[in-house]
């Protein structure tokens, strides 16, 4: 299973070349862009060549990048309204897509192959109209996304409309066979169990959000820390035909010493091994 970091560790500082270059020492073998502007700003010209510099003089590997949530620098909090593809306000849907897009023309320079997207926000219900909305946003974006060589990747939240079944549905009915699933391994968790997710998903999973809770809250934990059962995950995604990615996506808030990041790395790694 290939070993990816999310950036998201990191979310509370500007992304720069010396970030990434701890998480190639620490053992990961490519690497997740969370697209916020705050953090990787994908509307400048310069911070995205910074990145894509640094990319074309190492072997690790732009592997995918997390869709913006939030249009602004302050993740919502001065007010921004959040990035809603199945808002519904029809402008609001198309506010959203536009600013997904801008996060993928970064690819132009950065050559990730995948963008993972969410579909709505917590509280959005799951009904005919939800999943239409969905499935015209899918279409759209890739539409938008497969000249530059991404492919999506719809991820389980915390909502009705993204539960393993309701996914499955928007994905089989739609005819979005190209549309894959980023596994979130703490929601599933939260919701209808790892387990389930897993043999419910099975072949559309091609990369997993690896991190832990205690089935109560999202709390992006490092693995062992929460309550979700590893080695039977493990065995489980290595059974798929096509094991997915393992992607680290470890909260930016945990108070973690910097000295000791290499370490917890290697380890949330090594529950895969």
């Amino acid at each position: 299973m290939l070993r990816v970091l999310s950036t998201h560790l990191f979310l509370s500082h500007r992304l720069h070349p010396g970030l990434l270059e701890e998480a190639g020492r620490a053992g990961a073998e490519a690497i997740e862009l969370f697209a916020a502007r705050q953090h990787f700003d994908y509307t400048s010209r310069e911070h995205v060549a910074e990145l894509a510099e640094w990319f074309q003089s190492v072997p690790v590997e732009p592997y995918s990048m997390h869709a913006p949530l939030y249009p602004d620098r302050e993740m919502g909090r001065a007010g921004a309204p959040g990035i809603n593809v199945l808002h519904p306000e029809k402008s609001r849907r198309i506010d959203a897509m536009d600013e997904i897009k801008r996060a993928l023309e970064s690819a132009e320079r950065i050559p990730f192959k995948h963008m993972v997207v969410h579909l709505g926000e917590r509280d959005d219900s799951w009904s005919p109209r939800s999943m239409e909305y969905a499935q015209i946003a899918l279409e759209h974006l890739g539409a938008f996304a497969r000249p530059l060589g991404v492919r999506l990747l719809v991820e389980n939240l915390l909502s009705e409309v993204t539960t393993p079944e309701h996914l499955k549905l928007i994905l089989e009915l739609g005819h979005l066979d190209n549309v894959g699933v980023c596994l979130d391994l703490g929601h599933a968790h939260i919701t209808v169990g790892v387990a389930e997710a897993i043999g419910s998903l099975g072949g559309k999973i091609v990369s997993v959000h690896t991190h832990d809770n205690h089935g109560e809250k999202d709390e992006h934990l490092w693995p062992g820390d929460g309550t979700i059962d590893w080695p039977a995950t493990a065995k489980a995604l290595k059974a798929l035909a096509t094991p997915p990615a393992t992607v680290l996506e470890i909260g930016y808030d945990l108070n973690d010493a910097h000295n000791t990041l290499a370490a917890k790395i290697a380890a949330g790694f090594a529950k895969f091994e």
